[in-house]
């Protein structure tokens, strides 16, 4: 017996400060009051688990029904439709009587609640963007560009000149731009898109003519050979002279766009007139002069023009420069929506990066024979370089949201580009060896503008 409680008797004894603590009973009421306790505390730890286990069950009932994933709520008084009403959730931790039921492993039902209109106790799920991800569209284009100040290519002895680079005037040919891109994660704020546009055949042909065979190309070629004779055969004294243009611009860009604010063609105006998207990315920008000169020797047959006998009565010269702009580029797309459906659009864009110049020029004959210098070499040069240039652009237009789906667009474009060769600008004034040809000057500039018109869908 543990020191400090005296048996007296059939009773119990424990000592006090101040006398005695009496239990009273006998060691078979001691017993039977241990025995009532074991009982007591086991049904009490069984009840705590079924509680628990309802709990949880009915939590997870009502975190699958509510409409947490989906953010909505059942209307007020109607039953969930799934789990199935009657689902039974067994305590897993004690083996069932044979029957089913009992006191140890008695299953626990979970009748269905009812909705009362409360919202949940638990956040709401905030639900993914439901517009659609990818976009494409295709734009008609109407451009022209500005040319330098133009070479003489004709003279007539005693009046100056008759004919220059400049009078080949730059046109408005039509061209194309496609686009197509990608929004992408759950929030559609971050999107990829690649951009084509061009516009080829930029140009026109101008020419004199006189019977007198008046006219002095430039430039005069001495020494250089044209089918067996001096190059002067056919560039002076000639009876017409022709100058054509043929330039061509092609666009690509690879742009990846973030909108702070939202897709302004989803946005709802009452809540959002202005939005903005920032744009960054890699841009390549090609710029093609090619001016060709043309002249009719004076010896050719009465009534002959250009093309006769197969050009074999002409020289040809040709000067073609080629511009490749690279590197990267940002910019901004911004947008007023002025009417519920009609949005302001303005997208500029500035582009810094390098310049691969190419400058290709030969003399021939109208038939296709080449000139050569008087070492036998052929007149045909090809020069390359390399410098910084710039690009800038500014599109400016009107977008009609005609649906969620579908956008019609016009508008105005704008590009200007820096540190460019032009055919013009290299023009030779002599031809007498492969340097008269080799000239890589990339001081110019220009600027391409010009309309365009087409629509956007997303899908």
């Amino acid at each position: 017996m543990a020191s400090g409680l005296t048996r007296c008797g059939n009773f119990s004894t424990i000592p006090a400060r101040h006398g005695s603590v009496v239990v009273v009973g006998t060691e078979a009421g001691v017993e039977d009051f241990s025995a009532r306790q074991d009982l007591f505390l086991h049904r009490l730890s069984r009840a705590m688990r079924l509680a628990t286990h309802s709990l949880l069950a009915f939590l997870l009932w009502t975190l699958a029904h509510v409409g947490i994933v989906s953010g909505q709520m059942p209307p007020v008084g109607a039953n969930p439709l799934l789990p199935t009403p009657g689902i039974q959730f067994v305590d897993p931790s004690v083996s069932p009587s044979p029957g089913g039921y009992g006191d140890a492993g008695q299953p626990l039902y979970m009748p269905a609640p009812v909705y009362d209109g409360l919202p949940p106790l638990v956040a709401v799920v905030e639900p993914q963007m439901q517009w659609p991800r990818w976009f494409a569209g295709a734009s008609g284009l109407l451009m022209t560009r500005t040319l330098p100040t133009g070479h003489a290519t004709s003279t007539i002895p005693g009046q100056g000149t008759v004919l220059a680079t400049n009078n080949a005037a730059a046109t408005w040919p039509g061209g194309v731009d496609l686009h197509i891109g990608r929004w992408l994660w759950a929030e559609q704020s971050h999107a990829i898109e690649g951009i084509y546009w061009g516009v080829y055949g930029i140009g026109s042909t101008d020419s004199v003519a006189a019977n007198s065979n008046q006219f002095m190309a430039v430039p005069q070629a001495p020494g250089v050979q044209i089918s067996g004779q001096p190059a002067s055969h056919f560039l002076a004294f000639a009876r017409a002279q022709e100058v054509s243009r043929s330039d061509l611009v092609n666009n690509v860009e690879i742009n990846w766009l973030y909108a702070p604010g939202g897709r302004p063609e989803f946005l709802d105006p009452a809540q959002r007139r202005v939005t903005w998207m920032w744009l960054a990315g890699f841009r390549f920008f090609e710029l093609q002069d090619v001016v060709t000169f043309t002249s009719l020797s004076g010896s050719a047959p009465p009534g002959a023009t250009f093309g006769t006998q197969g050009g074999a009565d002409q020289a040809l010269l040709s000067v073609a420069t080629n511009n490749n702009l690279f590197g990267g580029q940002i910019g901004l797309k911004f947008d007023w929506r002025v009417l519920p459906q009609v949005r302001l659009a303005i997208v500029p864009k500035f582009m810094l990066g390098g310049n691969a110049v190419t400058n290709t020029s030969f003399l021939s004959s109208g038939a296709g024979s080449p000139a050569t210098f008087p070492g036998g070499s052929a007149v045909n040069v090809h020069s390359a370089t390399s410098t910084f240039a710039t690009v800038g652009s500014v599109d400016t237009g009107v977008a009609w949201d005609v649906t969620p789906a579908w956008t019609l667009s016009m508008g105005y474009r704008v590009v200007g580009v820096g540190n460019v060769i032009q055919s013009d600008a290299v023009w030779p004034t002599s031809i007498t060896s492969a340097g008269s040809l080799s000239t890589l000057s990339t001081s110019g500039s220009s600027i391409i503008h010009g309309g365009f018109a087409g629509f956007e869908g997303r899908f």
